[in-house]
């Protein structure tokens, strides 16, 4: 097998569960993001996006099942898998007191990257984000919209084959959305790369993803495009929030506590 794993598929979840104490928060999950693919994963507050990545990552061990990326196994290669995943956490993860220039540094130290390339790529990314006057001021003073996009440079500094994105549009401005769709549409278009994408957006998930997978208490109800979905729910002209919110039932009492709050 090469170095991107030649045909095996940039991540395969198989019979994936997560527990804390006696809380499932993942529950017997399998999903496949397949190369060229954007793949959006949905759910409410609880749902167990973030513990599904978690454990993508190496962050979070699987209590049962595999995570494979490339055909590497999460749990015995983890190394090996860390170099092929581009991570944006759902939190700030950041060195408060270093500033986005020796972040971005550090990060390209830990990933091999020659340092003219990860400077053309710190430079290019910041000023497309329009950071140029924020690179070398400390993290602690920034701001979260701009931390966020400190992560995100982060995450493409090395080029990954599989980018892991949890929440990554949080707090970005409407131009800097703007830019992120256009760079993840572009990112797989070479037909090898991955995209797992975990969003409350339904709009930019209807915009965006090749495939969304609905999670729900740690179960996935339903995966496939929107006209797959719109089938499964019997909504054939229904936009993905609408089916997101039939599939996962809470639509049902929606319109009594809308006005049960009207009459508050």
């Amino acid at each position: 097998m090469g170095d991107d794993g030649a045909g095996a598929l940039p991540l395969v979840i198989d019979d994936l569960s997560v527990v804390y104490g006696e809380r499932r928060a993942v529950d017997h999950l399998s999903l496949t993001v397949h190369r060229g693919e954007i793949y959006g994963l949905l759910g409410s507050n609880g749902a167990g996006k973030s513990s599904t990545i978690k454990s993508i990552v190496g962050l979070v061990p699987p209590s049962t099942g595999r995570v494979r990326v490339f055909g590497l196994d999460v749990a015995t290669e983890a190394l090996r898998v860390k170099q092929r995943i581009g991570y944006v956490p759902e939190a700030s993860m950041l060195y408060e007191a270093l500033t986005p220039r020796e972040f971005l540094e550090f990060v390209a130290s830990v990933r091999g990257i020659p340092r003219l390339d990860a400077s053309v790529r710190t430079n290019a990314f910041g000023a497309a984000f329009r950071l140029e006057s924020e690179l070398d001021e400390p993290i602690a003073s920034l701001s979260m919209g701009t931390r966020q996009k400190v992560l995100i440079l982060g995450a493409f500094l090395h080029q990954p084959p599989l980018l892991v994105l949890d929440e990554p549009l949080h707090s970005l401005d409407p131009r800097s959305v703007r830019i992120m769709k256009d760079l993840l549409a572009r990112y797989v278009t070479d037909g090898d790369r991955g995209v797992l994408f975990s969003t409350h957006t339904m709009e930019i998930a209807q915009q965006l993803c090749h495939r969304v997978g609905i999670l729900d208490h740690g179960v996935l109800r339903a995966e496939g495009s929107l006209s797959d979905l719109r089938e499964r729910a019997a909504r054939g002209d229904a936009s993905l929030e609408e089916v997101f919110l039939s599939l996962t039932r809470e639509d049902e009492g929606l319109d009594e506590a809308v006005r049960a709050l009207e009459g508050a």
